[in-house]
């Protein structure tokens, strides 16, 4: 397992733009497939984007396919998620997660698949 730590989140007003950012801590980060998953009150942990271990497959929820990016910097041993045109609707709490793999093209769409987690970082976007 990996220990991950989020950063970026805050309050910002719709059509607003964030950068998440998760650093791993160990030297196998580019052992691991990532994913951003979120969780607003009253409802489940979905998942946003994945990104696979070389960073060549990802994934992207249809509720922000077109405005989020996901990404990796294996030297930085960090997975960013870029947020642009934020709706009220993106509010939730934030986390990241791990999962190693020997697959270079696998991501996980399922919380069950990571096996390593972030304490979150709440993003509140206001209309």
């Amino acid at each position: 397992q990996v220990q991950l730590v989020e950063s970026g989140g805050g309050l910002v007003q719709a059509g607003d733009s964030l950068r998440l950012s998760c650093a791993a801590s160990g030297r196998t980060f580019s052992s691991y497939a990532m994913g951003w998953f979120r969780q607003a009150p009253g409802k489940e942990r979905e998942v946003v984007a994945a990104i696979s271990r070389s960073g060549g497959r990802t994934y992207y929820a249809d509720s922000v396919k077109g405005r989020f990016t996901i990404s990796r910097d294996n030297a930085k041993n960090t997975v960013y998620l870029q947020m642009n045109s934020l709706k009220p609707e993106d509010t939730a709490v934030y986390y990241c997660a791990a999962d190693f793999r020997y697959s270079s093209t696998w991501y996980g769409l399922n919380e069950g698949d990571y096996d390593s987690w972030g304490q979150g970082t709440q993003v509140t976007v206001s209309s």
